[in-house]
């Protein structure tokens, strides 16, 4: 997702988080065509950088700051972005989410600041970062509960199984192009796989057009492995995948958009996104063998939505050291954004709030600048 389609959605969230957290109705956040969240701040010290305890907000930073990958986390870096701006007028914040996977080669390649992700960097990801001498520090930032979703039209389907996904979105739905179509899939999967819900069958007489995101997304890789790869390793099914014949975009918006325009659609996002567009879309409750459940954040708190995961950013250590805005930022980021801004409430980005112990535990890798992963 480029900046300028990224207003779309950051427009609405931003403009009453910068008013509700910061006290200015100036929103550098709103729907315009600056690829650019703007603030300023005069001159980052290293002291400064490294006080955790004022939130490296006190207006004596300088700079400029470039942020990129995953669209999931791209609304909760515009919000912070933009609320450091609003405390630190000489800041210059870029945010954009061309997908996890890109912001993940951009920052191995020393481009960015750093990289949003909707899941933990891969092996080989590191290993370029490695080969390249970009050490990195991993933070979780927010849960974020998987959605799958339909047009708000779609009135008859309220509840999909994990086998239901499957035998519509998995590698033997390619080609159908009915609903109908994969009934026939679906039940005889049920046969075999019967502790990853119930099945829906027989799905309706009607078009079914798919609109996701594509493979450069962390949203595409964290649907595979928490749906589809349970099923498919319970049917045998070597490397399962998601069926490739679909509209796949790693914008956001534009999946809002295929998914609102298509009455009996089907596709998936990141929660943030539905609760924006509930006018257009609707969340479908989804059953992974223990009933159906609607993302909602106590659900997605609980554990008890099924298609939960975690949201993080990834900090250049080579930044750090020769961008003196890095640290005051990220400072920021975990003391004041993520705590403020992040949550159910109104005017919040509406992800999950990390736990009191898993923040206290991201603080204190941050406090230490301790590198690498410890997820991947």
């Amino acid at each position: 997702m480029n900046t300028s389609k990224r207003r779309i959605l950051a427009g609405a969230i931003a403009l009453t988080l910068v008013a509700a957290a910061c006290g200015s109705d100036d929103d550098s956040g709103s729907d315009t065509s600056d690829a650019a969240v703007t603030t300023d701040d005069s001159s980052a010290t290293t002291d400064a950088a490294t006080d955790t305890s004022e939130g490296g907000s006190d207006g004596d930073v300088s700079g400029s700051l470039l942020i990129s990958g995953s669209s999931t986390v791209e609304p909760i870096s515009a919000a912070i972005g933009d609320a450091f701006a609003d405390a630190n007028p000489s800041v210059a914040v870029t945010v954009n989410g061309p997908g996890t996977g890109d912001g993940f080669a951009q920052f191995c390649a020393g481009e960015t600041d750093i990289s949003d992700a909707s899941r933990a960097i891969k092996a080989e990801e590191a290993e370029t970062c490695a080969a390249n001498g970009i050490d990195f520090i991993e933070l979780k930032v927010a849960v974020d509960g998987l959605s799958v979703i339909t047009s708000a039209e779609n009135t008859e389907l309220e509840c999909l199984s994990f086998v239901d996904l499957y035998a519509l979105l998995g590698p033997d739905a390619t080609g159908i192009d009915n609903w109908s179509g994969a009934t026939d899939l679906a039940d005889e999967f049920a046969a075999t796989v019967t502790d990853l819900g119930a099945v829906h069958t027989p799905y309706p007489d009607a078009d079914l057009t798919v609109t996701a995101p594509g493979e450069e997304s962390g949203t595409f890789d964290s649907f595979v492995e928490l749906v589809i790869l349970p099923v498919g390793e319970e049917l045998g099914v070597e490397e399962p995948n998601v069926r490739p014949d679909y509209t796949a975009s790693p914008n956001d918006n534009v999946i809002i958009e295929g998914i609102g325009a298509n009455p009996t659609s089907l596709g998936w996002v990141g929660f943030a996104f539905v609760e924006e567009n509930l006018a257009t879309i609707k969340p479908i409750q989804v059953d992974g063998g223990g009933g159906c459940v609607e993302p909602t954040p106590e659900t997605i708190a609980s554990g008890e939505f099924p298609i939960s995961r975690d949201l993080y950013i990834y900090v250049s250590v080579p930044k750090l050291e020769e961008n003196p805005a890095l640290a005051p930022f990220v400072d920021f980021y975990l003391n004041e954004g993520i705590t403020k801004l992040v949550g159910p409430d109104d005017g919040q980005v509406p992800y999950v709030p990390l736990a009191e112990a898993t923040l206290a535990e991201q603080l204190a890798v941050w406090e230490a600048r301790e590198v690498g992963t410890r997820e991947g």
